[in-house]
C-alpha cells in the first residue's frame, strides 16, 4: 500500500514536529587511531550543514571486533534512529541489525561488509580488489619470487579475509614466484603486530615481502627494522599517516594502499541520511576505488589530503620545478 500511495518515511518532518533531532549513532573503533579518526571526522564534516536537525553521538570500543555488540544495544535502547558502524565480526552482530531493521532503525555498515544481515548499505574500500592491487604490484617487483608475510587485523572481519583472497588469487592467476609463507592475525593490538612479525622473522629470515593490509603497520616497520631487514624486504602497507610518510619517501618502505577513510566517513552519513530524511535506498554495497601511492605520487597526495598530514609533508624540494617543466 505504502508502495502504491508513494509514501516515503520522512524521519526529519516528524521529529521536527516533535521539536526532536534525528539522532545518529556512530560506532567505531579507537584502534587504529591514524584510520578511524579521520574517518569520524569525514562524518563530522558531512553533518555540519545539518547540525539544526543531526545529533550524531560517537560511541567508541577497543578494537573491531570488541565490544562494539554492547555499544549497539545500547544505541538501540536509548532511541537511535539510525547507526553507523565497522561490524568486525558479522556473526556476532547479525541477531542486532535484525533488530534494528524490526525497529525500522537503519544501519550503515562502513569500512567492512556484513553480508547476510539486514544492514541498509555497505561504504567501503574494495578489499579484494586492493589485495589483487598489491599481489600484482610485489609480483612485477619480485620476478624471481619468494615468500611473503601477510599481517591482517581478524581473518573474521570481512575485509581482512577478503585482501588475502584476493592477493592469493592474484598470484595465482599471474603464475607469480610469489608464495605466502605465513598469514599473521594482529587484532590491531600494535604489541602483538610486533611481536608476532619478529617470530615470523626470525623463522623465515629469506622473506622477500611483507603486505600489511590494515593501517596497523609501524610495529611490523619496527620489528623490520630491528632486524636490519628494513630496505631489504619489499614491504607495503595500507593507508597514510605521518609516520609512514617519510618511510615510503626514503624508500624503505614500496608503498601503500591508501582507502579514503574521509570519503568513506562523508558518504556513509549521506547514505543514512538521505534514507531517513526523503526515503531514498542508498545502492546496497559502495565500493571506495583504493590509491597506490608509492615515492614517485606522495607529495601530490600530501598536498591534496587535508591538514593532518602537514607535519609530514615538510617542504617539496624542487617540486615546483618539476611541474613547471
Amino acid at each position: 500500500m505504502a508502495k502504491e500511495l508513494d509514501y516515503h518515511p520522512n524521519v526529519a518532518a516528524r521529529n521536527l514536529k516533535l521539536k526532536k533531532k534525528i539522532v545518529i549513532s556512530v560506532l567505531l573503533p579507537e584502534e587504529i587511531a591514524s584510520f578511524y579518526d579521520v574517518l569520524r571526522e569525514g562524518i563530522r564534516e558531512a553533518s555540519r550543514p545539518f547540525e539544526s536537525t543531526i545529533e550524531l553521538q560517537f560511541r567508541s570500543y577497543p578494537r573491531l571486533g570488541e565490544g562494539d555488540a554492547a555499544l549497539f544495544e545500547q544505541a538501540l535502547e536509548q532511541g537511535a534512529n539510525g547507526l553507523i558502524l565497522a561490524p568486525g565480526r558479522p556473526e556476532t552482530l547479525k541477531t542486532l541489525i535484525r533488530r534494528a531493521a524490526r525497529n525500522r532503525v537503519p544501519v550503515v555498515c562502513v569500512t567492512t561488509d556484513a553480508p547476510g544481515t539486514e544492514r541498509l548499505a555497505t561504504v567501503s574500500s574494495d578489499a579484494y580488489t586492493s589485495g589483487s592491487m598489491v599481489a600484482e604490484l610485489l609480483s612485477r617487483c619480485l620476478p624471481r619470487g619468494g615468500e611473503v608475510l601477510i599481517v591482517t587485523g581478524d581473518l573474521g572481519t570481512y575485509d581482512h579475509a577478503e585482501k588475502v583472497r584476493g592477493f592469493r588469487a592474484m598470484l595465482e592467476r599471474m603464475s607469480s614466484g610469489l608464495r605466502v609463507a605465513e598469514v599473521i592475525e594482529a587484532h590491531d593490538d600494535p604489541e602483538l603486530a610486533y611481536r608476532r612479525t619478529a617470530e615470523c622473522l626470525a623463522r623465515r629470515p629469506e622473506l622477500s615481502a611483507v603486505y600489511v593490509s590494515t593501517a596497523n603497520s609501524m610495529p611490523v616497520v619496527r620489528a623490520l627494522d630491528e632486524r636490519g631487514a628494513l630496505g631489504q624486504v619489499t614491504v607495503m602497507t595500507t593507508d597514510l599517516f605521518p609516520t609512514l610518510a617519510p618511510l615510503i619517501r626514503s624508500g624503505k618502505v614500496l608503498g601503500t594502499v591508501y582507502q579514503r577513510p574521509r570519503a568513506q566517513g562523508r558518504m556513509a552519513f549521506q547514505a543514512l541520511y538521505q534514507f531517513l530524511v526523503e526515503g531514498n535506498c542508498p545502492q546496497v554495497r559502495r565500493r571506495v576505488p583504493p590509491h597506490i601511492i608509492l615515492r614517485s605520487n606522495l607529495d601530490l597526495f600530501l598536498e591534496i589530503l587535508p591538514g593532518d598530514f602537514e607535519e609530514a609533508v615538510g617542504p617539496l624540494e624542487g617540486a615546483e620545478g618539476e611541474r613547471e617543466g
